[in-house]
């Protein structure tokens, strides 16, 4: 692919998450232009990421060439110059709707009415910053995780005016990054954050009763049901422990907690109806009762690699070392 052929995409904020989101950008074929409150800061941050690069090749976390690709592929301009001509523009800043309202509003009036603009808002219903956005069309939530260039889940969020099309091109340049993505609904929260902070309140609820320590919660977590998570999500952990065994341990947990452990409708009418996951090869994701063998294989072999692999890596670095 020469220059001339690469696809033309713009970051507009360039810090943390929105230089992370332009290098994997740029990695994946694109040109990419960042911008900031002024072109002295998007400079900054252009050397600070390919200095990045140089540090996550030197890791094996990044290509060997990326330092060098990034810094052929990416350049610092002002907002309308980054935007102008761009396919595709994402915003990356400030998680304050006033800023983000006046920066899509910016890139709207320099922008072609065909490119496609997405906010990495992980908060902010993506109606009310559709408010600010000339032809909403093309425009939608696309939220990247933190840190951008090693997370692969992407959620992608369109608000009820958002096109197809606009959806379809975004999944593509995803998938072109070497992501995954999920198409959900505008809520607040969302899918993402809805999940994360259930499972924090929860943990602090926890702490707050004498419980566990945190330290003791993070390992249960980690090293129990969060160590299923890189492979399956939890309708499918629910299919594979059977939903009448769910439905137990939610009547279980009401005798204490009757209103914060209410059992799900979804998972009464699911029992009641005897789709009870795996072992009946009908639940929440249907998986026919014959592949139950080759799940629970795939499953074993996942959690024995998961081990050497977190015992290859050692401990993560959270206390301080031993002197």
């Amino acid at each position: 692919m020469t220059d001339q052929e690469r696809p033309v995409y713009a970051v507009v904020g360039s810090g943390y998450m929105g230089g992370g989101i332009a290098q994997s950008l740029a990695l994946s074929g694109a040109a990419v232009r960042i911008a900031d409150v002024d072109i002295e800061v998007a400079r900054r941050n252009r050397d600070r990421l390919i200095a990045e690069a140089e540090q996550f090749a030197a890791e094996g976390l990044f290509p060997q060439e990326a330092a060098t690709i990034i810094a052929e592929r990416l350049t610092a301009a002002t907002i309308e110059d980054a935007v102008a001509g761009a396919e595709f523009i994402e915003e990356a800043v400030p998680e304050k709707i006033e800023i983000k309202h006046a920066t899509l509003n910016r890139i709207s009036v320099a922008a072609s009415p065909e490119a496609v603009i997405g906010s990495n808002t992980s908060t902010i219903l993506i109606a009310r910053l559709a408010e600010a956005v000339t032809g909403p069309s093309r425009f939608l939530g696309v939220h990247f995780s933190n840190p951008a260039p090693f997370i692969p889940g992407v959620e992608l969020i369109p608000h009820a005016g958002t096109g197809e099309a606009a959806l379809k091109t975004v999944e593509g340049i995803v998938a072109a990054a070497g992501k995954e993505t999920a198409r959900v609904k505008d809520t607040t929260g969302f899918v993402l954050n809805r999940l994360q902070y259930a499972l924090f309140h929860e943990a602090t609820q926890l702490v707050e009763d004498g419980i566990a320590t945190a330290e003791d919660i993070d390992t249960i977590v980690r090293t129990t049901f969060g160590f299923r998570l890189p492979f399956f999500g939890p309708f499918a952990i629910a299919d594979m422990a059977g939903l009448d065994v769910y439905a137990f341990c939610y009547a279980s947990l009401q005798t204490e907690f009757p209103e914060r452990f209410a059992t799900p409708r979804v998972l009464d009418e699911l029992v009641s109806a005897g789709k009870l996951g795996t072992k009946t090869g009908a639940g929440f994701l249907d998986v026919p009762s014959d592949r139950t063998p080759e799940l629970v294989a795939y499953r074993n072999k996942a959690y024995v690699e998961m081990k050497k692999l977190i015992d290859e890596l050692g401990p993560a670095p959270i206390h301080p070392a031993e002197s």
